[in-house]
C-alpha cells in the first residue's frame, strides 16, 4: 500500500517536470503567446523581409509591443505583406516607420517601430507605407566583395 502511494506520487512529479519542460521549450521557440492583451492590426509592405517569420517579435525602444500574425507575398505590387498585431495600450502615430532588424549579428529578425510625429494614431486595418527591408547579409558581402574587385582592377589599369 505505501509502495502503490510512493510511485503516484513519483509519477506525477515526473509528469509536472515533463510540462514544464514542454512550455519552456515552446516560450523559447515563440511557438507559444500567453499574452491576452487586446490588440488591433497594422499592416506593411516591404521589398525584402529577410528572414522574418510569423510569431516574430513587434519592438520598439527595445519593448515588446506585439506580434508579426501573418506573412504573405502580394503578387500585383511583388512585395511581402506583413499583418503585425499590436497591443492596444500603444499607440503610434500614422506617420511611424517600421523596419525589419535583427538581434545580434546573425540573431532573429522582428520589427522594429520608430514613432513619426503625427497628431493621428495609427488603428485597426492602418497599412504603412513607411518600411525599410531587411538587410541581407549575403548581399552586402557579395557587394562589398564586387567593390574590391573593382578598386583592384581600377587600380592596375592606370
Amino acid at each position: 500500500m505505501q509502495r502503490s502511494k510512493i510511485d503516484v506520487w513519483v509519477g506525477l512529479f515526473v509528469l509536472l517536470g515533463a510540462a514544464s519542460i514542454l512550455f519552456l521549450a515552446l516560450q523559447a521557440a515563440n511557438l507559444l503567446n500567453l499574452n491576452l492583451a487586446p490588440t488591433y492590426r497594422v499592416t506593411a509592405t516591404f521589398d525584402n523581409i529577410g528572414s522574418l517569420k510569423p510569431k516574430a517579435a513587434v519592438r520598439s525602444a527595445g519593448v515588446r509591443v506585439g506580434r508579426v500574425e501573418s506573412i504573405a507575398f502580394d503578387d500585383q505590387t511583388f512585395q511581402a505583406r506583413v499583418v503585425m498585431a499590436l497591443e492596444s495600450r500603444y499607440a503610434f502615430p500614422k506617420d511611424s516607420s517600421f523596419k525589419i532588424l535583427t538581434s545580434g549579428l546573425l540573431g532573429e529578425q522582428y520589427v522594429g517601430i520608430e514613432p513619426g510625429g503625427s497628431d493621428q494614431n495609427l488603428a485597426d486595418g492602418d497599412v504603412v507605407t513607411r518600411t525599410q527591408s531587411a538587410v541581407v547579409l549575403e548581399n552586402l558581402i557579395g557587394q562589398f566583395l564586387f567593390n574590391k574587385a573593382a578598386e583592384m582592377g581600377g587600380g592596375e589599369s592606370r
